[in-house]
């Protein structure tokens, strides 16, 4: 049977006693084998209104006759018999039960979407998912459990700040470096480059784009090799624009990649990042 991985959370009422009640449903379902369970974790609430209580965070891992759908319907009809009310995106819940990882299906349809979009840069998520289960691996990143946890352990803590030209990151990005405090590492642009490519967005915009892209992976290799981190950006190989389209010009072990912006190195505020199958814009 298919083996899966399952999220749980609870921030409201008796967040242990809710939580275990949502495991013995679904360890009771006939159709359902709970393999292994994971300590529970309490964790500060992330996004959603301000003022959140403390949620008590896990992960189980089973195996399952139901498909997909059967499963998240399985999951939502028991956050419904804990008293789970959908009244407000990433609001206080009594019961929060997430399919992350249905074997190594890679679904997307407006009522699920496999692996979990999220799942892999969330510390509440992957830290409890590694002790029950550290060698799933995600299926779009390639990368097991246990690996996605440690990149998010070891990873310098940068922060991107995207967007359009003249839409004010840079003052933004001075003002955040300055309040956390942080150091910035301004990215320069270059000017004749940009021109040529709005002469001509069509033929040059992805040729663009892979060379900001390299422009960005450089300042990010040369401040993590002043830092002393291990820099995760190596050095990029000979022919780097050769295949236009297959972006092969990383080759990284561990991807961080950014598009657009200034990018600064702050020592307060850990880096919301997602490692993904490289397109022409992909935010880090």
């Amino acid at each position: 049977m298919p083996a899966c991985l399952i999220g749980l959370g609870s921030n409201q009422g008796n967040r242990r006693e809710i939580l275990e009640a949502a495991v013995s449903r679904l360890a009771e379902h006939p159709r359902i084998e709970l393999l292994a369970q994971s300590t529970w974790h309490e964790t500060s609430a992330i996004g959603g209104p301000a003022g959140q209580p403390r949620f008590l965070n896990g992960a189980l891992k089973l195996e399952t006759a139901l498909t997909p759908r059967e499963l998240f319907e399985c999951l939502r009809q028991i956050e419904i018999q804990l008293g789970r009310r959908r009244e407000e995106r990433w609001g206080p819940r009594t019961i929060d039960l997430d399919l992350l990882l249905y074997d190594e299906q890679v679904l997307d349809t407006p009522v699920l979407t496999l692996p979990h979009p999220r799942m892999a840069w969330r510390r509440f998520v992957l830290e409890p998912a590694a002790e029950v289960a550290g060698e799933m691996v995600h299926p779009t990143i390639r990368w097991s459990i246990a690996r996605l946890l440690e990149h998010l352990n070891t990873s310098p803590p940068y922060v991107a700040v995207t967007g359009g030209i003249a839409s004010g990151k840079s003052r933004l990005a001075k003002r955040l470096a300055a309040a956390l405090p942080a150091r910035m590492i301004e990215e320069r642009p270059d000017w004749t480059r940009l021109e040529s490519f709005y002469a001509d967005p069509d033929g040059q915009g992805w040729e663009t784009e892979l060379e900001f892209l390299d422009q960005r992976a450089g300042l990010l290799r040369s401040d993590a090799l002043e830092k002393g981190d291990s820099p995760h950006l190596p050095e990029r190989p000979k022919g780097c624009f050769a295949q236009m389209g297959t972006v092969p010009f990383f080759q990284c072990d561990k991807p961080r990649v950014m598009s657009g912006g200034h990018v600064f190195r702050s020592q307060t505020v850990g880096i919301l990042e997602q490692p993904a199958e490289l397109k022409p814009r992909v935010a880090d």
